[in-house]
């Protein structure tokens, strides 16, 4: 019987080998059906008295070749018959392809040109408080955004700085939680679920408290407590004494402080409905990278999920709409909120657009210029989104230690009074604002090494006028709201376009005129071309003499 075993593993093994040639699919299909058939009929009592030298075939181990007998043989092919393993029952489902299901996009376009809040479906109360604030016609990204989210749909909000991109996102979740929400069709205000309804996340402190600020004038006095800031460099102990004591239902806080009081246990935001990232371009950097993950774990559930698939008390989780918003949109965040959110749309001003229809950039584009060659794709299209289109663009050439003197000769040309100038790093600021002063300007710096206290005096002066120069690093170049700023200089050059677009955004707000100017030395003049072209806006040459700006011909 040993003899009989070896025979046909050495057999077996030969033909295996021998067929190699015709696909790898077929040796294993012969091996596995001479386990389960040749094999076994070789090893059984009965064939113990077979002569041990008799030849090994298909047919002594079970299969029938079906072969045709008058067939030649063509040695370009040869045709050993087709086995017939043993039949499987398949799960019938298995069978089925799973195809997911868009909903179909119907939005009406006639509200791209509402004329009132009123024409947006807003809740009558939210109205009142609108008229009340002197608000009573919508930008045109509001147009578009809150008839869009109001459906519940995933958006990518994209527009210029200083368009209303807040109030965009704010009014549709206050119709929907809060005091302010939506009455009924029996007439009466759907009771209040207990818990965070909604949570907005900022990159910095200053664009978290604007935020809130914004939420409280239209909550007013007495529900102002319904909104609560959970910003860093403010008191901790006291965020979550009021967490527990005011139950808020909209929090407004910086990735790292609320990530950190979630991780304590003090902030439940499982059914939570609304998940908001303003500049979230910024919130995709490195830094706030652990932050974020848990920050998206933990705020209600990615729309689409089951709830079968979570297990334990998760199970429970409401499922959140994700709404992202800035200014410029790289393919960063487009890949981002593919993500995050279900099925997402890209929401410009009067047009809406679904994500999935843009394009991918091309392999060919290097990751060092990936931030500028964003900007030149139909993801950002150029200034036209992500650049108020009142600005006017200057650049001065200027040696580097005559700057801070072409800066005071630019204030006086132009006439600014809310002047804010950019630099990118944070100790030439004070000397900056010490030969301002000795020049008789009022000015003041801002960066994020001052104290929370230093940081809200210094902007409270200069809102109201106390100051005429504000000088900062890129800590303010987002979500500071200054809409008397009449003049944005940049001492520094920026980084990338995406940069000077949030830096230029500080003024021209809401339809206001505004002046961008750029001082740098004569080896820089090339990267301020290179912005020009990327953000498809005119630079042009300026000179200031005899106090006035004076237009140059640009030499080629």
């Amino acid at each position: 019987m040993e003899l009989i075993i070896g025979q046909t593993h050495s057999g077996v093994l030969a033909l295996a080998s021998s067929r190699s040639l015709l696909g790898g699919r077929f040796a294993l299909r012969c091996l596995s059906a001479l386990r389960t058939a040749g094999f076994h009929k070789a090893t059984h009592p009965k064939n113990r008295t077979e002569a041990p030298d008799s030849s090994l075939s298909l047919s002594s181990l079970g299969f029938k070749p079906q072969i045709e007998p008058g067939r030649k043989k063509d040695r370009s092919f040869v045709d050993i018959g087709t086995l017939k393993p043993a039949a499987t029952k398949v799960s019938p489902a298995r069978d089925k392809p799973i195809k997911h299901r868009k909903a179909k996009l119907q939005i009406d376009e006639s509200l791209f040109s509402a004329k009132s809040f009123a024409e947006l479906g807003l809740s009558p109360r939210l109205i009142d408080r609108l008229n009340e604030a002197g608000l009573t016609v919508p930008t045109d990204v509001q147009s578009v955004a809150i008839p869009t989210i109001a459906q519940k749909h995933d958006v990518v909000v994209q527009s210029y700085t200083g368009s209303g991109k807040t109030l965009a996102y704010l009014l549709p979740i206050l119709s929907e939680v809060g005091p302010l929400k939506k009455v009924s069709d029996d007439g009466m205000t759907p009771e209040q679920k207990p818990g965070i309804e909604a949570v907005i996340v900022a990159p910095s402190r200053e664009l978290g408290m604007q935020i809130v600020r914004e939420v409280e004038r239209l909550l007013g006095p007495a529900d102002k407590k319904l909104v609560q800031q959970l910003v860093g460099g403010a008191n901790r102990s006291r965020q979550e004494e009021a967490l527990k004591k005011n139950k808020p239902i909209i929090v407004v806080g910086t990735p790292g402080r609320i990530a950190e009081i979630s991780a304590a246990g003090k902030l439940h935001t499982h059914g939570c409905q609304f998940l908001v990232l303003d500049e979230v371009d910024q919130l995709l950097s490195f830094n706030y990278r652990e932050d974020m993950h848990r920050i998206l774990e933990h705020v209600g559930r990615r729309s689409g999920t089951k709830p079968s698939g979570i297990m334990g008390p998760l199970a429970r989780r409401t499922e959140r709409q994700a709404i992202l918003v800035s200014a410029t949109i790289p393919f960063s965040v487009v890949r981002a909120a593919r993500n995050w959110g279900r099925d997402p749309l890209l929401v410009r001003a009067k047009s809406v657009v679904p994500l999935d229809s843009l394009p991918a950039p091309g392999p060919g584009v290097l990751a060092s210029d990936s931030k500028m060659t964003s900007t030149t794709s139909s993801v950002t299209q150029g200034a036209t989104e992500s650049l108020p289109p009142s600005l006017k663009h200057y650049y001065c050439v200027s040696k580097i230690q005559h700057k801070v003197d072409t800066l005071r000769r630019c204030v006086h040309a132009l006439d600014a009074q809310t002047v804010i100038a950019f630099m990118n790093n944070t100790k030439p600021l004070k000397d900056v604002v010490f030969k301002l002063e000795a020049r008789g300007i009022k000015a003041a710096e801002l960066h994020g090494d001052l104290s929370k206290l230093a940081r809200a005096t210094t902007l409270k002066k200069f809102k109201e006028g106390e100051l005429r120069v504000l000088v900062t690093n890129e800590l303010s170049a987002r979500g500071l709201d200054v809409s008397e700023c009449d003049l944005v200089v940049n001492l520094d050059l920026p980084t990338d376009s995406i940069h000077y677009a949030h830096r230029a955004g500080r003024t021209g707000r809401l339809g206001r005129k505004g002046n961008v100017v750029t001082i740098c030395e004569e080896p820089e003049v090339f990267v301020v071309k290179k912005l020009r072209r990327h953000l498809g806006v005119g630079i042009q040459p300026c000179e200031f003499t005899e106090g006035k700006l004076v237009v140059c011909e640009e030499e080629e």
